[in-house]
């Protein structure tokens, strides 16, 4: 068996849906298929539950209304005649949608509100409910037979809302009876969803579902895991940023590691541990071009990368901490620092010490600012935002100076084959 995962830029439209039928009917191994929400529902269904929260009911509709209407032109575009099949199952998990807004409406009026991160997985978990609904119905039109499994109810997860742990053992059991009940050639399953032990829904943090096709792989024993994008696998540095980029044909677990967690955007930073465990080998491949090779990670390569990598991380907060009584900061301040990021949820990308302060680079996010009250109240705290990350692998001092010059930078670390800078956008 194995796993193919399509991200949302992949199935953002009709013609995406096409190429996916395509790659899917060239395939004699048992798949399953995990699939993003399509385009940008997600940020759409974010504008939805920003507005019920605000208690905006409205706003709410209006913005859902906008991701029925989506949907409905990927079905109209699909089939010209035919559609309106399509467009009842997505009339359905609309209403699903409606319902939830009017229960949370009326909560609100009662004084008792769901917190925002519950309300968040409730409603942002149906873009991939969405995406999944057309595409196993568009499969099956096409004639490839397809079982859909809910992975609310196959995925076990605890109730961190918005970052959900995954309970392998319960997901284990339950997924590989699905698997066994219904023996299909092709599984259509969501990505980033899963769902608690009395029923509610879950997210497992933002692009997470590369994460999810680690986890089904690792749990039924994939042979492989195969992830379609818009690039031609993994490249040396983001096409979008620099101009001339390279291919890097084969990782290492430990470099695809090391490359996520320094915010290469290609590989979901969480991905790789499940499959490293089992030795599964992971492929990026180009969605438009099902021919080509692209990448692929796996435990051991013939030689290390030999070319410099770039990667930039955007959006990120120098945070700088420092005790009020100049007390050394890693004796006494350490261990609090690190159990207020983790509370608060930050993404630390980088951390820097000196005898009294130390400095923290995070992304930016809405639990911030609490995170900064908490800490201001035990220590000095200055803080840089709308800064950048850039990691630069297999360094020069050229190509430092190249990169970095003319360009105001807050914090540098260098290391044997690695150098970082917090630079001001």
């Amino acid at each position: 068996m194995k796993v193919f995962k399509f991200g949302g830029a992949s199935v953002k439209n009709a013609a995406g849906i096409r190429n996916l039928i395509h790659i899917v009917s060239q395939e004699t191994d048992r798949l399953a298929v995990v699939v993003s929400a399509m385009g940008k529902t997600t940020n759409a269904l974010e504008k939805v539950v920003n507005a019920l929260f605000a208690g905006d009911e409205s706003a709410a509709m209006a913005a859902l209304e906008e991701v029925r209407d989506f949907h409905y032109n990927i079905a109209q575009s699909l089939y010209e005649q035919g559609y309106r099949f399509l467009q009842n199952k997505i009339d359905g998990i609309i209403s699903r949608i409606s319902s939830i807004i009017n229960k949370e409406m009326l909560l609100q009026t009662e004084g008792h509100p769901t917190q925002y991160d519950e309300l968040y997985d409730q409603i942002v978990s149906f873009g991939e409910i969405l995406s999944t609904t057309i595409i196993s119905v568009a499969l099956n039109r096409e004639g490839i037979v397809t079982h859909y499994v809910d992975m609310t109810r196959c995925l076990r997860t605890d109730n961190t809302f918005r970052e959900a742990k995954i309970d392998m053992h319960a997901s284990a059991e339950l997924l590989q009876r699905e698997w066994k009940r219904y023996d299909f050639p092709v599984h259509i399953l969501q990505g980033f969803i899963g769902g608690t032990e009395d029923g509610r829904p879950t997210t497992l943090g933002r692009e997470g579902s590369d994460y999810t096709a680690a986890i089904v792989a690792n749990l039924l024993e994939a042979e492989s895991v195969t992830i379609w994008k818009d690039v031609p696998g993994i490249l040396n540095a983001d096409p979008r940023i620099f101009d001339h980029t390279t291919l890097i044909p084969r990782l290492t677990y430990y470099d695809a590691v090391e490359l996520a967690y320094s915010g290469a955007q290609v590989i979901h930073p969480k991905t790789i541990r499940p499959l490293e465990n089992k030795h599964i080998p992971l492929y990026v491949r180009p969605f438009a071009d099902y021919n080509a090779t692209g990448s692929v990670i796996q435990q051991t390569t013939p030689k290390p990368i030999d070319v410099p990598v770039f990667i930039w991380r955007k959006n990120q907060v120098l945070i700088t901490v420092r005790p009020k009584d100049f007390s050394f900061i890693l004796e006494n301040g350490l261990n609090h620092l690190f159990d207020v990021v983790c509370r608060h949820r930050l993404k630390v990308s980088l951390i820097q010490s000196s005898a009294v302060t130390i400095s923290v680079c995070v992304d930016n996010s809405r639990y911030l600012e609490y995170a900064l009250q908490e800490l201001q109240a035990d220590y000095r705290v200055t803080f840089n935002s709308n800064l950048s990350l850039l990691t630069i692998r297999g360094t020069t001092p050229e190509i430092i100076r190249q990169q970095t010059e003319g360009k105001t930078i807050l914090l540098s670390q260098t290391t044997r084959h690695t150098a970082r800078y917090v630079i001001v956008d």
